[in-house]
């Protein structure tokens, strides 16, 4: 699966279950491990839990198999690895904590989901 499908995948599961905030972090002049940064917002652990085993059970329906996942047993920060798209999904408190976004300084290139969508 491409890279820019996968995108599209990621961004159509997190927003089947209301994830909020979703940024979109294109870096692949920064890092050669991924392309795409996904962030998103869950409300609580349990809706972080649930954005992330979406994603999970998404990707498996496109015969794409993630490579990992790790945090989705605790739920304040979820990270479901695709390979060419990482999914991070936070409680609001984690997400602010860490600020990703402002971590990996992408602000040029980062675009709203909804952007993706129209």
């Amino acid at each position: 699966m491409q890279a820019e499908d996968l995108k599209l995948l990621v961004i159509d599961a997190l927003e089947d279950i209301k994830a909020e905030d979703i940024q979109v972090l294109d870096v692949r002049t920064m890092t050669d491990f991924t392309d795409y940064m996904i962030i998103a917002t869950g409300k609580s652990t349990r809706q972080v839990k649930a954005l992330a085993n979406e994603v999970v059970i998404q990707a498996k329906k496109a015969d794409h198999q993630p490579m990992g996942v790790e945090g989705e047993d605790v739920g304040e920060w979820a990270l479901v690895d695709l390979g060419d798209v990482i999914a991070h999904v936070m409680t609001p408190q984690t997400r602010a904590t860490y600020n990703l976004e402002k971590v990996w300084s992408v602000p040029d290139t980062s675009e709203k989901a909804s952007a993706e969508n129209e």
